[in-house]
């Protein structure tokens, strides 16, 4: 049999070629920076031709590396698939995932049967942490976050664009204390939620009235109670028009319906080392596809 090379080595090489960058790899594989690139070049003595091109402090894979690439790439996979079915006993696979609670509500959970009738091996454990993008590789595969952007060294998959909507009490379009104007805000509170904490000055830029200020922010971490203080009259909440649209009830109303594009998205993130495992493939390209 001919001899392989360490099959560290054809590790890193894959994770440079996968991430197009030697730093990003580097912290995928918990490895320093230069013991990462003596891996890649070790393996490019065993071969005896260059895997990349050296342009400045960046590496960019060439003909010779992509045609590796394409060939063991699967191998890989395939071998860290195997690992993962004997540590599995075969049968189950196992997603630890971190999602927000509206969205689980109010997107994710009516539509995970087809999930489980798609794929009735996969179980999900489901965490709504605070922190998830901090957590990924470390008790967590996955998450499902509000953001405006996300680390380039992450794999992030946008998942909508939506528009800023204020909401509130249906009350507020009715006299005497109805709510006519966007300057009368300075008389009520706004309720933001901690992952959107600039989606009211983007909404006063765009309508014109960057200086408002309201009586009070209130800050919340749950976009349910955010929904239910603003039904109970507690303030005006900003969020987007899917919580609204979603939510459906009838004690709500949208004030000031001007077209707002929100800078905050939601992203489907993990580390990218996570997508050579089956649980996050599958759920990735059931939620890609789903349009969730």
């Amino acid at each position: 049999m001919r001899r392989l090379p360490p099959l560290t080595a054809l590790e890193a090489f894959v994770q440079v070629a996968r991430l197009g960058s030697v730093k990003a790899a580097a912290e995928e594989l918990a490895l320093s920076t230069p013991a990462l690139s003596r891996r890649v070049q070790a393996l490019e003595r065993f071969i005896g031709r260059s895997l990349f091109d050296r342009k400045h402090q960046a590496l960019e894979i060439n003909a010779d590396g992509q045609r590796l690439l394409d060939d063991i790439a699967p191998a890989l996979d395939s071998l860290a698939q195997a690992l993962e079915n004997i540590q599995s006993g075969g049968n189950q696979l196992r997603l630890r995932l971190a999602v927000m609670p509206l969205f689980a509500t109010q997107r994710l959970f009516p539509r995970l049967g087809e999930l489980r009738q798609m794929h009735p091996q996969l179980h999900l454990d489901i965490e709504t942490t605070p922190h998830a993008v901090a957590r990924l590789g470390e008790g967590l595969d996955a998450a499902i976050v509000l953001a405006k952007d996300i680390d380039p060294a992450l794999y992030a998959h946008e998942l909508d664009h939506d528009e800023i909507y204020l909401i509130g009490r249906k009350a507020l379009l009715e006299p005497p204390h109805a709510l006519n104007a966007p300057e009368e805000l300075s008389q009520h509170s706004i309720l933001l939620h901690r992952d959107m904490a600039l989606a009211f000055d983007a909404w006063k830029e765009a309508v014109g009235l960057p200086d408002l200020q309201p009586l009070a922010f209130d800050n919340y971490d749950s976009g349910q109670l955010m929904l239910e203080a603003a039904a109970q009259g507690l303030g005006v909440a900003v969020m987007h028009a899917s919580h609204f649209q979603q939510a459906a009830d009838d004690r709500l109303i949208r004030l000031f319906p001007v077209r707002v594009e929100s800078p905050y998205r939601y992203f489907f993130v993990c580390r990218p080392r996570a997508l050579q495992t089956r649980a996050v493939r599958i759920f990735r390209d059931w939620l890609v596809s789903a349009d969730i």
